[in-house]
C-alpha cells in the first residue's frame, strides 16, 4: 500500500512537513551580468551559479539586483550550481536595510504588482523594483 508523503506529513505534524520541502539555504552577494547566468559569491568567497524556473530566471537577469545580499532556498545540483525552489515558494529574498525582502515589481500607473521584471501587463510601461516584506499581503 502506498501512502502519499503529503498525507504522511500532515499526519505527523506541520513542522515535519515544512522540513520535507525546505532544502538548503545559500547566502551571499548576487552578481548579475548581461547574457550570463546569475552567480552568488558566498562569505567563503566561493562562486555559485544560480538556476531556477522561468520566473526566477527573469528575476535573476534583472540588473537592478546586482550587488544585493541574497538568501536563496533550494538545493545544490553540483558543488558550484544551486537550483532554486519554485518561485511560488518565495525562494529568492534580498537583504535591504538589514531585513529580508521579497522581490516584486510595481506599476505606478495601473497599481499592478508583478513577480518578474518587464513592462506592465496593462499599460506596457516599465515596472519599478519594489522590495517588500515577505509577510505583507
Amino acid at each position: 500500500m502506498r501512502i502519499c508523503l503529503c498525507v504522511l506529513a500532515l499526519a505527523c505534524g506541520a513542522a515535519w512537513a515544512a522540513d520535507l520541502h525546505s532544502g538548503e539555504v545559500l547566502r551571499g552577494k548576487l552578481e548579475v551580468r548581461d547574457g550570463r547566468p546569475a552567480k552568488v559569491e558566498t562569505a567563503e568567497h566561493k562562486t555559485v551559479t544560480l538556476t531556477g524556473d522561468e520566473t526566477a530566471t527573469k528575476v535573476l537577469a534583472d540588473q537592478r539586483l546586482n550587488g544585493f545580499a541574497i538568501e536563496a532556498h533550494g538545493h545544490y545540483t553540483a558543488p558550484d550550481r544551486f537550483q532554486l525552489n519554485p518561485s511560488h515558494e518565495h525562494s529568492l529574498l534580498v537583504r535591504k536595510d538589514g531585513k529580508l525582502k521579497l522581490v516584486t515589481y510595481w506599476c505606478d500607473t495601473c497599481s499592478i504588482r508583478a513577480y518578474t521584471p518587464g513592462p506592465c501587463v496593462c499599460c506596457q510601461q516599465e515596472t519599478t523594483l519594489d522590495l517588500r516584506d515577505p509577510d505583507a499581503p
